[in-house]
């Protein structure tokens, strides 16, 4: 009720023993709090918050407009509903290397389990178009080191992303992945890959967990979680499946209402209210204080 029980350090804590226990971790994306308590309810293992999706969510494209104000505020919503690890989506950390160690500290304090910093330049686009470009290896180097050495918590996660595969190649790519696991990364982000060749090059050359986004769309051929487990990938995400489904249904439902008039032909698409009180947990504040406040189905 009001916060997850776990606190944000037990939520750390399980976020790296489950990117070590050679099981895949699920993390689908929430596009707010309370599909956020939905992932936890149907058995992930984590959440994400993308970058894509919050500044989807402002009207915005995902071209590095948003603000470490605006996603520390987002990520700290998400993370206080959850007990599951919630790993945040830092852009290229907002500035230069201090600018990313800021970052970490900010979202350390809004209770997320880790952050994942990227190798673009700034202002940056989403990785799976075409036009993007990368800073030269040593800059993007700093930046991870600096983001390392700023956290607090020796458990918060840093994930280093490279999207120097679609720029220059696998193969840079995997050298910038190996740079950064010894600048102090904990898991490894290459995005872009195209199949499972890519993923296997790349588990063969680092030591480190890696993370598989699995974005619809894209350049990346989906691959289901058997297979991802398979080629030793330890973190999968979909970052923007949920808003998607959710955009898709809700343009569906304005069109059969301007349509018809009602909404009664979509009652049997929709979550019932009894659903959703129950995701909130209603009758625990109903229990908390029954002078303060009641409510009845």
């Amino acid at each position: 009720m009001l916060h997850a029980a776990p606190t944000a350090a037990q939520k750390r804590a399980a976020f790296r023993a489950g990117l070590n226990s050679g099981k895949l971790q699920r993390f689908p994306g929430a596009f707010n709090p309370l599909s956020a308590k939905l992932i936890e309810r149907e058995g992930f293992e984590g959440v994400y918050v993308s970058g894509a999706v919050l500044s989807a969510d402002l009207g915005l494209p995902d071209i590095g407009l948003t603000t470490i104000t605006e996603v520390a505020g987002r990520a700290q919503q998400i993370a206080r509903v959850t007990a599951l690890p919630a790993l945040v989506d830092a852009d290229t950390g907002f500035g230069e290397p201090m600018n990313a160690a800021r970052t970490v500290q900010l979202l350390e304090d809004a209770g997320v389990a880790g952050m994942h910093l990227e190798d673009q330049v700034n202002p940056k686009r989403c990785g799976h178009l075409d036009g993007k470009d990368v800073v030269d290896r040593d800059v993007a180097v700093r930046r991870v080191s600096a983001a390392a050495s700023a956290r607090r918590d020796p458990d918060f996660v840093i994930a280093a992303r490279t999207d120097a595969a679609g720029v220059h190649g696998l193969d840079d790519a995997i050298e910038r992945a190996k740079a950064f696991a010894d600048a102090g990364a904990d898991l490894i982000f290459p995005e872009a890959m195209t199949g499972p060749e890519d993923f296997e090059k790349m588990r063969a050359a680092v030591d480190v967990p890696i993370l598989a986004n699995m974005t619809e769309f894209g350049k990346s051929k989906l691959l289901d979680a058997p297979t991802l487990e398979s080629l030793g990938v330890n973190l999968v995400i979909y970052p923007v499946t949920l808003l998607r489904i959710a955009m898709h249904a809700a343009e569906t439902a304005l069109r059969e209402i301007a349509g018809e008039g009602t909404q009664e032909g979509l009652l049997d698409r929709m979550q019932h209210r009894r659903d959703l009180y129950d995701l909130l947990d209603y009758p625990a504040y109903n229990t908390f204080d029954q002078n303060i406040f009641t409510f009845s189905v």
